[in-house]
């Protein structure tokens, strides 16, 4: 006989993740219980991934259950937030115990480097589908947001854009590669690794931030359009790894770095002012400075590229 459901929760959800101080009631009741922490205030993520449409359906489990729990660590990071609780919400086609051993594993791991603690969710059956609802704090005032932005801050952005559209692409069969080069982009595809030490860093020096999540100029105009300003980038110095040039073919590597998605680096601006200090940051990843806030509305690239040439990122519900 299958295992049930609330079986399911206790053999692969009970005490998965950081076990926190905070948290007075967690899994087995109706509702989590945490506690709060003064001069701080909370900061709340969600994000759903949908196999087919977010990651392909005979993925590992364990990058899937590591993938749900980043993209929403990428938000928060992108507030500039420390991590604390998650709630999960997963969808299964079938109880199937393999698979769900590895999707634990995967969330579990990515949990305990961030200090997350799972304290409750939902399991039911249809689609396979997999929704994170994280929650955090930042000093009160603290937080970063998309919108700030003020002509003249320098553009930066973190890693190296467009390494996870190539690997998506090689799974796809739309670019091709052996070796090295492309164990690398399947790796920034796979197994994203969320910025958060650097959004810690960034507050107090950024004056607007966002997680690179729908392709590097869509999210830039996204930033833009919340602080009511425009941007001028240098394709000379957004930076492209060597992996993506290699296998990119007809393909220009710059265009996969401006418009390809699920990079999860941050993207942010900051005054002249701070470079120094920017520079001297150990967040863990390169930062690269790569245009400066503009007065002038749209996105352009050395002055003359519209936007719509190089991607406006993935729309759920375009047509």
């Amino acid at each position: 006989m299958p295992p049930g459901e609330f079986e399911l929760i206790n053999r692969h959800f009970v005490r998965r993740g950081a076990a926190r101080d905070d948290v007075r009631i967690g899994v087995g009741d109706d509702a989590a219980v945490v506690a709060g922490r003064a001069g701080s205030e909370f900061v709340l993520a969600l994000d759903t991934i949908v196999a087919g449409v977010h990651f392909p359906p005979d993925l590992d489990a364990r990058l899937v259950g590591h993938r749900v729990l980043a993209v929403n660590l990428s938000d928060l990071a992108a507030m500039g937030a420390d991590p604390a609780w998650a709630l999960l919400g997963l969808t299964l086609p079938a109880a199937d115990e393999r698979w769900l051993t590895g999707f634990s594993a995967g969330l579990d791991a990515l949990a305990h480097r961030f200090d997350v603690e799972l304290v409750g969710g939902d399991t039911t059956r249809g689609p396979l589908s997999a929704t994170i609802a994280l929650a955090g704090f930042v000093p009160a005032g603290q937080a970063l947001r998309r919108r700030g932005a003020r002509p003249g801050d320098d553009i930066w952005v973190s890693g190296t854009p467009g390494d996870a559209g190539g690997g998506l692409a090689l799974l796809q069969g739309r670019l091709q590669a052996a070796g090295e080069e492309r164990a690398e982009l399947l790796r920034r595809f796979q197994v994203p690794e969320p910025r958060v030490g650097l959004g810690r860093a960034l507050r107090g020096l950024a004056t607007a931030c966002i997680d690179v999540s729908d392709g590097l100029a869509s999210d830039l105009g996204k930033l833009c359009a919340a602080s009511e300003v425009g941007a001028d980038l240098n394709s000379r110095l957004v930076p492209v790894s060597n992996a993506l040039r290699a296998v990119a073919g007809s393909v220009p590597a710059f265009t996969l770095a401006l418009g390809a998605g699920d990079d999860y680096e941050l993207l942010f601006t900051a005054p002249a002012t701070v470079r120094a200090r920017i520079d001297a940051l150990k967040a863990g990843v390169a930062l690269r400075r790569i245009g400066t806030i503009s007065s002038v509305a749209g996105v352009r690239v050395d002055g003359a590229l519209p936007e719509r040439e190089i991607g406006h990122g993935f729309d759920h519900f375009a047509d």
